[in-house]
């Protein structure tokens, strides 16, 4: 329950921005915007104002925004109705209106790690030399180490920091070890023999190797207050970053690094935004701002349906200086929705196959 709820917030917010960022542009350029809908197919709730009619509808992945003349002609518009058509404006003002979405999502997050650094403060990991996991089969766990034992020292050398034992671990040679440990408010001492392993990145490809215990650090941060010009600043950074590590995520992806098992669908967002809201609003709202990232990006493809492939038509029609014929249009849109509903279709798999995995390992 507390997963779904999580879901329902999350998707429901980034689906109303992306929508929204179309329908700002939309009005921006005087287009008239005849539903703004957060679901697909049949109306659930819905009131119209002004020219506009406003939706709640039955299936909630998604949304969208009908603009008057999005699909007609120019034949099919009169003279006098076309300074509010879509397809009559010029097309920096459509490219500029289909692109409104997954820029909106993008400085969404800006917007929301900036509240977060602007209230909370800057985050930063908690320099400790507590051990948080340790790794099943490795040296450490072989000699008795385990989670939330605190190195002192190793070889009689004190470690303040966990610089301090990965610099002292790695340059080990493979000769053994010992540690002085602090457990129960007791403390130990540990023998272990470093084991020379592999290391790899954040993406899984492999860097280097040197000697390690297979021990890490425990996860904590601590938050300081900094002041609005180092929050929004910040906030830039943040989401520059994760659009970098998005952006990486999907050529790792094509290049097999990251194994296309590992995709996931709606219910995996919402296990992890049920996750996310158990650990602490923060969490959730970093978790948020993560997802609303994502959904720019991709939404940015260029793949027909999707916003990404509008805006490689329109740039297309800029350059030839007149729109692609209808039937190549119909085709890109039909390769489009095939590929979207193989990507749906894979996701829910991987979802699916998680779960019973799961169920059979319990």
């Amino acid at each position: 329950m507390n997963s779904l709820i999580s879901f329902i917030l999350v998707l429901g917010v980034l689906v109303f921005v992306h929508e929204f960022g179309h329908f700002l542009c939309a009005k921006l350029f005087r287009v008239r915007v005849l539903k703004f809908s957060l679901g697909f197919g049949n109306r659930v709730v819905g009131r119209k104002w002004g020219d506009t009619e406003y939706l709640i509808s039955a299936f909630p992945l998604g949304g969208y925004v009908k603009m008057f003349g999005e699909q007609q002609g120019e034949e099919d518009i009169a003279p006098e109705e076309r300074p509010r058509s879509f397809s009559h404006k010029p097309v920096w003002q459509r490219f500029g209106i289909v692109a409104g979405g997954p820029v909106f999502n993008l400085l969404f997050a800006v917007l929301l790690f900036f509240a977060m650094f602007l209230f909370a403060g800057l985050p930063e990991p908690l320099d400790t030399t507590r051990i948080g996991q340790v790794g099943p089969g490795s040296p450490a766990e072989q000699a008795g180490i385990m989670p939330g034992d605190t190195v002192l020292a190793i070889n009689g050398r004190e470690t303040a920091s966990w610089l301090d034992v990965s610099e002292i671990i790695k340059n080990s040679g493979g000769s053994e070890v010992e540690l002085l440990l602090e457990r129960a408010g007791e403390q130990i001492t540990i023998r272990a023999r470093p084991a020379m392993e592999k290391v790899t990145n954040l993406f899984g490809e492999e860097v280097g190797e040197r000697y390690m215990l297979g021990i890490t650090r425990s996860e904590g941060v601590v938050y300081k207050k900094t002041t609005f010009g180092v929050a929004l600043q910040s906030a830039f950074i943040q989401t520059w970053n994760l659009i970098y590590l998005t952006i990486m995520g999907i050529v790792k992806i094509f290049e097999r690094v990251i194994p296309a098992s590992e995709l996931g669908g709606p219910i995996r967002i919402a296990e992890l935004a049920g996750q996310q809201m158990e650990a602490g609003w923060m969490n959730l709202l970093y978790f948020t701002g993560l997802l609303s990232v994502n959904l720019g990006i991709l939404n940015l493809l260029p793949i027909p349906v999707l916003d990404g492939g509008h805006l490689v038509f329109l740039t297309i029609e800029g350059i030839r200086r007149k729109p692609l014929s209808d039937r190549t249009m119909e085709m890109g849109q039909k390769i489009g929705i095939f590929l979207l509903g193989s990507l749906m279709l894979f996701v829910f798999y991987n979802d699916i196959l998680r779960i019973v995995q799961r169920w059979m390992g319990s």
